[in-house]
């Protein structure tokens, strides 16, 4: 059986709250910090080669981005802002962080929260800000550990185990955590698994 989320494709991009899609169906977000593997993590899940773009200038990704889910009505991934901190202008820092907080607070479509990290380089205050939103809303959050390929397996094993530790301190057993590889597509069929299951689809793997 075909994986649903290989019918992904690009719906719209929004810059304020009037652009979004009506708040009615279920959506997982993706979030993760420049260069941390979140457009790779996407084409790979989708089993595309160029749904999100993938992109060596950090902050590329500068507006919610959906993609659709057809044939599922109102099933959607959505691509957030990637640049968390980094060298954008005031102005707009201020913008993108109000309406992330509002998207968290009030979009009822939202199901669950992926946190895409450099297996080499996890938890920074970008990953941990996410974290805090979906911990807050007592939504469901996973961390995805990418580049796994850059480490040995028990490395990456260590890895896993030790972020597994600092956020159960931090929020429970409410974020899962694994090790993911667009490269060698380690640990793809389970991070498929957790996004189809909170979008209610079927044929996850």
């Amino acid at each position: 059986m075909a994986n649903p989320l290989e019918r992904a494709r690009y719906l719209l991009a929004a810059h304020n709250d009037r652009q979004l899609p009506p708040d009615g169906g279920a959506e997982v977000a993706f979030a993760g910090r420049s260069n941390a593997g979140k457009s790779s993590a996407l084409n790979t899940l989708c089993r595309q080669n160029a749904l999100a773009r993938v992109s060596k200038t950090p902050g590329r990704t500068q507006q919610l981005v959906y993609f659709e889910l057809p044939p599922h009505e109102g099933k959607y991934l959505v691509d957030l802002p990637g640049y968390g901190y980094a060298k954008v202008p005031k102005d707009l820092q201020a913008h993108w962080q109000a309406f992330l907080d509002r998207y968290f607070e009030t979009r009822e479509a939202l199901k669950g929260l992926v946190v895409v990290m450099d297996i080499r380089h996890p938890l920074k205050d970008y990953d941990r800000h996410m974290l805090g939103y979906a911990v807050r809303r007592g939504l469901p959050a996973h961390a995805l550990l990418t580049k796994a390929d850059k480490l040995s397996r028990g490395a990456a094993s260590n890895a896993v185990l030790a972020v597994r530790k600092e956020l159960a301190a931090f929020a429970g057993d409410t974020v899962g955590v694994q090790a993911f590889s667009a490269e060698s597509k380690m640990g793809v069929d389970e991070a498929r698994a957790v996004v189809s299951g909170w979008l209610g689809l079927q044929g996850g793997s």
